[in-house]
């Protein structure tokens, strides 16, 4: 039976990810299926632990999603796996509101998991035993099970933080992480650094593996796991139309993509062909195309550097591909990036010329409504999703006014508005996820087949 366990933290930079993708990483190498999971809407933490599991990650998020469908995608991902391993974001009951609405701990109460909790012990002893007993007493039905001490400087610390943890709240202290001479995750923007872009990844994630291995009781962290729910296996429906090859620009610029919206375009008849934007001459023949989001300003230089591929970019939206692009896929579509003075040209299908700002812009999550005609959303639908992003729009002459999505929750691209339209191109800064929003999945399907349908593309 698949056993299961929610790692939380007290807030933010507690430690949770060096032990839930060290924990991933370490009962992967004893030869276990683990399917690791990420409370959130975070596509860098997922991506460590995709790394650390060698398989897919997947993200489940209250706010995104409905409690059915997170369910669903659990039972559905971890079905003969031996562990799954949730890894929460922010602290264990921070949410929307004083409630602690879609928080890490309302997830895990939702899905029936225990709770592993990494507590940071810089400068503190008996204290950590106050934090943890608060936690436990917040809301008693939340099922903590374990501790795990991080950032432990002498044995005397450990020693001494763990008898008054175990003394005050009854609970095992389960591993004491010591500090680290490396930065394993230095973070950069809204998070730590991603896997694409960081010199030695794999070689971090045998550290942390080695490190969970060394000071983590792995066997008793296996046995306060919970088991999971058995269902009967059942293929969800696949589409019986002709395969589409749908571009991905895939690479150390564009790196957000939720496997889940993967596996639904796949469901939905596509043929995934991942793309580099700094390394492809030019756009492969393509049905549609896809361009998440990521840190194109990290790799602006190259990005400009390859002319005939944002020259091929631009050349198929005028020729009516289907182009669907979030946040980073934006910024790439528009006319420019200026950063420390110098301007990087890009593909130029929308005259935008973006900069960059020391300050997040927009970061949360976010509502809108489909209040124009566009390529891919019907009128009058509701769409929830999220932005992070520090890009500014140094110049747009567009109107806003034409944008055909009117923001209820979130900032946007203009002015309360959102989604940059052309022919049969929908860029925008909102993320979406498939699970949450099936309508994307279908109508960005549905625009490819009917183009193709009217002659499509092919060259």
């Amino acid at each position: 039976m698949t056993k299961g366990i929610v790692v939380a933290g007290l807030a933010g930079g507690s430690g949770k990810s060096v032990v839930s993708v060290g924990l991933t990483a370490a009962l992967a190498r004893q030869g276990k299926s683990v399917v690791p999971f990420k409370k959130g809407p975070d596509y860098i933490d997922a991506g460590w632990m995709k790394l650390a599991a060698g398989r897919s990650c997947y993200n489940l998020d209250p706010f995104l999603m409905s409690a059915e469908n997170i369910k669903s995608s659990l039972l559905s991902h971890s079905e003969g796996a031996d562990f799954i391993v949730l890894e929460g974001n922010r602290g264990l009951y921070d949410g929307v509101n004083i409630d602690g609405g879609y928080s890490t701990a309302e997830l895990a109460l939702s899905l029936h998991l225990p709770v592993l909790l990494v507590v940071n012990c810089t400068k503190t002893t008996r204290t950590v035993a106050a934090m943890v007993l608060g936690c436990m007493k917040l809301d008693e039905r939340v099922d903590i099970r374990g501790v795990v001490l991080n950032q432990i400087g002498t044995k005397r610390h450990q020693t001494i933080v763990t008898q008054a943890v175990e003394k005050y709240t009854g609970l095992p202290v389960l591993g004491a992480i010591p500090r680290m001479k490396r930065d394993i995750f230095p973070m950069r923007h809204l998070g730590v650094t991603p896997h694409q872009e960081y010199e030695g990844s794999d070689e971090a994630i045998e550290l942390l593996a080695e490190t969970a291995a060394e000071h983590l009781d792995l066997d008793r962290i296996q046995e306060i796991m919970a088991p999971i729910e058995k269902r009967i296996s059942v293929d969800p429906p696949q589409s019986s139309k002709q395969r589409l090859r749908i571009g991905l620009l895939m690479d150390a610029a564009f790196q957000f993509y939720y496997s889940e919206n993967l596996e639904a375009l796949e469901l939905a008849g596509a043929e995934l062909v991942p793309l580099n934007a700094m390394e492809e001459k030019k756009l492969p023949e393509l049905d549609g195309l896809y361009i998440g989001g990521g840190f194109p300003e990290t790799s602006a230089k190259a990005l400009a550097a390859n002319s005939s591929f944002r020259e091929s970019v631009k050349l198929a939206a005028d020729a009516g591909l289907p182009i669907y692009a979030e946040c980073g896929g934006l910024i790439y579509l528009g006319e420019s990036i200026e950063l420390d003075g110098e301007v990087y040209p890009l593909s130029g299908v929308f005259p935008v010329r973006f900069g960059l700002s020391k300050k997040p812009q927009a970061h949360g999550y976010s509502i809108f409504e489909v209040e124009g005609n566009n390529p891919f959303y019907r009128k009058g639908t509701e769409i929830k999703g999220h932005e992070f992003r520090y890009s500014t729009i140094l110049e747009w002459k567009g109107d806003h006014t034409e944008l055909p999505l009117k923001m209820t929750r979130g900032v946007g691209f203009s002015q309360g508005r959102e989604g940059l339209m052309r022919n049969n191109v929908l860029a925008l800064y909102t993320h979406i996820h498939a699970v949450g929003t099936p309508e994307w999945v279908e109508g960005f399907m549905n625009r490819c087949y009917a183009v193709k349908g009217e002659g499509g593309l092919r060259k």
